[in-house]
C-alpha cells in the first residue's frame, strides 16, 4: 500500500471555508475519542495527540518541542501527523506538521465565526503578530471577503510589520479598536487578560485562540459576563485552559455557562440568537481536528494527483 508524504507543498491546494465546512461535517459523525500524552527531559517535551473518529479514521500528531533549537537556526517545534485508515489500521499518509496545525487553528476558529458572528461583519481586529495573528488573516478573508482587517499587539512595530506583510491596517490603540470592531481574534501568549469586556460593542464575536495552559488568559472576567460563551470542545478547553478554567474556580461561570460545542452544531444550539448579542468562543484545538484537518488535506491531496 502507497503511504503519501505529504509536506507544505500542498497548501496551494486548500480551502479555509471548505476546510471549516469539513469541520462542521466531522462533528456529525460518532464522537470522537481522543487522548494526549507527554514526555520530557528536561526542557524538553515530547507530545503525541491521538484521535479515532468511526468512520473517518485514526491520526496520531507527534510533536517535539526544544526551546534550544532556534539558538542554532532549528525549529522549536517539529513533528508529523501520521493517518491510518479506518478500516485497516494501516497508515495511510505522513503530513507535515506545521501544515496541519495551520490550517486546524484557523479553519477551527474560522467556523466559529461564520457561525456565530453578524453575517454582515465587516470590520475585523486580530490581536496578536506573530503566526497564528497572520493565519487568521488569510482564514477571515476567505470567509469575509468584504471585511476591512486591522491588528494590534502589545509591540506597535511588530503590528505594523504583520499589516504590512499581509495587506491589512495596523491599529495603536487596543480600546478604540476594540470599540469598534465586529469580530475580533485574541491570538497572544498572555497569561493576564489584556482585553476588557467593557470595550466590547453589541454584537461583537470574540474568537479566543492564545490561550492554551491554565495560566494562560487573553479576556477579562467582564468578557464572559456580557457574552453567551461557546467553544469548538469541551473536553479541551474547560479543565485545561485558564480561560474558563480560572473563572470556573473563582465562581466567576460554571461549566453549564457553556452554551455549546461543534457537537451541538447540528442541533442548531451553535448559533446566534440576537443581533445584539455578543458570542465569545474558546479555540481549544484538539486531536479530533487535527484528525479532520489533515484527512481533509489528503483528500486535496489526492485528488490533485489524478
Amino acid at each position: 500500500m502507497m503511504v503519501d508524504l505529504i509536506g507544505p507543498e500542498a497548501e496551494a491546494l486548500l480551502d479555509w471555508v471548505t476546510l471549516a465546512e469539513a469541520m462542521a461535517a466531522g462533528h456529525r459523525l460518532p464522537r470522537a475519542e481522543v487522548a494526549d500524552t507527554f514526555l520530557y527531559r528536561g526542557a524538553d517535551t515530547l507530545l503525541t495527540r491521538s484521535a479515532w473518529i468511526d468512520g473517518l479514521g485514526i491520526a496520531v500528531k507527534a510533536a517535539s518541542i526544544l526551546p534550544g533549537n532556534p539558538a542554532e537556526g532549528r525549529a522549536a517545534v517539529n513533528g508529523a501527523v501520521n493517518l491510518l485508515s479506518d478500516q485497516t489500521g494501516m497508515l495511510e499518509a505522513v503530513v507535515d506538521f506545521g501544515l496541519v496545525t495551520k490550517w486546524k487553528t484557523a479553519a477551527d476558529s474560522l467556523l466559529a465565526a461564520r457561525l456565530l458572528a453578524r453575517p454582515e461583519a465587516r470590520r475585523i481586529l486580530i490581536c496578536g503578530a506573530g503566526n497564528v495573528a497572520a493565519s487568521m488573516v488569510e482564514a477571515y478573508r476567505a470567509g469575509f471577503p468584504q471585511a476591512q482587517i486591522a491588528i494590534w499587539a502589545r509591540r506597535p512595530e511588530a503590528a505594523a510589520a504583520l499589516a504590512a506583510r499581509m495587506g491589512v491596517q495596523a491599529a495603536p490603540d487596543l480600546e478604540q479598536a476594540v470599540r469598534g470592531a465586529e469580530i475580533i481574534a485574541c491570538t497572544t501568549m498572555a497569561t493576564i487578560p489584556y482585553l476588557q469586556g467593557d470595550w466590547l460593542s453589541p454584537g461583537t464575536h470574540l474568537d479566543l485562540i492564545g490561550a492554551y495552559r491554565p495560566d494562560m488568559r487573553e479576556v477579562d472576567d467582564a468578557a464572559l459576563a456580557r457574552a453567551r460563551i461557546f467553544c469548538d470542545s469541551r473536553a479541551t478547553t474547560v479543565a485545561h485552559i485558564g480561560e474558563f478554567r480560572d473563572p470556573i474556580a473563582r465562581g466567576v461561570m460554571s461549566e453549564s455557562d457553556i452554551v455549546a460545542d461543534y457537537y451541538d452544531i447540528a442541533a442548531g444550539h451553535f448559533r446566534r440568537q440576537s443581533p445584539d448579542e455578543i458570542t465569545l468562543c474558546k479555540n481549544g484545538g484538539g486531536a479530533h481536528l487535527d484528525l479532520i484537518t489533515a484527512q481533509y488535506i489528503l483528500q486535496m491531496w489526492r485528488l490533485s494527483r489524478h
